[in-house]
């Protein structure tokens, strides 16, 4: 029996109890209690849940488990010594160790994510990487896997990471038919990315927001920073300033993560070749296309497209 235990911290997000449903899904699928669930705080009894009520947990007394997952917060429990103490202990003791959304931030700051590749809620990455400038922080993932350390993103990618989990347990066919049973769609590979933050994006100031809907219709042409301003209608060294200002990263630097997303989108939803993927997104070639997504998503598009061929395979 394989025995889970999911660490409740105060304000603890209800995606984790989302997520716990697999595993109990996953016996009914196995015939046989095959996971021991135990929902664990440090003292045992009522946790907080970011909902407003609680939940009971459990004392971990002695207990060795299997797996040891840290549970979704809201909060800055990561900054609690004790508590740290208490992971460090758990953890150490486990052969896998997961998390969802911030949950990896206390397994940083525990010591267990050195050097690793991680991921976290897309609103969250940049901050994990800024107080972990150790870690590979995979800022486009559903979830990340790195040796026996596993991080999601949140809500439904801790659900995809616990399928994830049944797999590697269980095998695909057992994690196929809980996703079955659960009424999800398919299960979702890793690799799959997060929500496009940039896409979406809603610049403060209307020129620069002219500028990126101008470029989004002309990725195909050179974007040229004396270009994007004149859409803007503001000086090249103007409109540098205030996209940096806007973005925190260079116009050029946009217009990469503008040309990803459209070619991740025709990876998704075409059978184009990647050389034509690559044209029809304004990368002059596949393999500056390769080097951009190695930067922005951590895989290669060939990477990222075999995932989703996997993912159709399994559904």
């Amino acid at each position: 029996m394989v025995t889970i235990g999911v660490l409740a911290i105060p304000e603890l997000k209800l995606m984790s109890l989302s997520a716990m449903a697999v595993f109990q899904v996953a016996n009914n699928v196995a015939g046989e209690p095959f996971y021991d669930l135990h929902l664990i705080s440090e003292a045992g009894g009522p946790v907080q849940t970011n909902a407003g009520f609680a939940v009971m947990t459990e004392p971990p007394g002695e207990a060795a488990f299997d797996t040891l997952i840290v549970g979704a917060t809201t909060s800055a429990g990561a900054d609690s010594p004790v508590l740290l103490v208490f992971v460090r202990r758990v953890a150490g003791q486990a052969r896998r160790v997961a998390s969802f959304c911030r949950g990896s931030f206390v397994l940083a700051e525990a010591g267990f994510l050195a050097g690793r590749q991680v991921t976290a809620h897309w609103r969250d990455n940049a901050e994990l990487a800024a107080r972990f400038p150790d870690l590979r922080v995979r800022t486009d993932q559903l979830y990340v896997r790195d040796g026996t350390i596993w991080t999601s993103a949140g809500m439904t990618a801790s659900v995809d990471m616990a399928l994830a989990l049944v797999e590697d347990d269980l095998g695909p066919g057992a994690a196929r038919e809980v996703a079955r049973r659960m009424l999800l769609d398919r299960r979702r590979s890793g690799g799959q990315p997060q929500a496009s933050d940039l896409l979406d994006l809603e610049p403060k100031s209307d020129r620069i927001q002219r500028a990126f809907t101008f470029a989004r219709g002309h990725l195909r042409e050179s974007l040229s920073v004396t270009r994007l301003a004149d859409a803007a209608r503001l000086s090249p060294r103007q409109f540098n300033r205030a996209v940096q200002a806007e973005f925190g990263l260079s116009p050029a630097k946009v217009i990469e993560r503008l040309r990803a997303d459209a070619a991740r989108v025709l990876l998704v939803r075409s059978r184009h070749s990647l050389d034509v993927v690559a044209m029809e997104s304004g990368f002059a070639d596949r393999e500056r296309m390769r080097r951009a997504f190695l930067r922005i998503y951590g895989q290669t598009p060939q990477e990222i497209r075999q995932g989703l061929l996997r993912d159709r395979h399994a559904a």
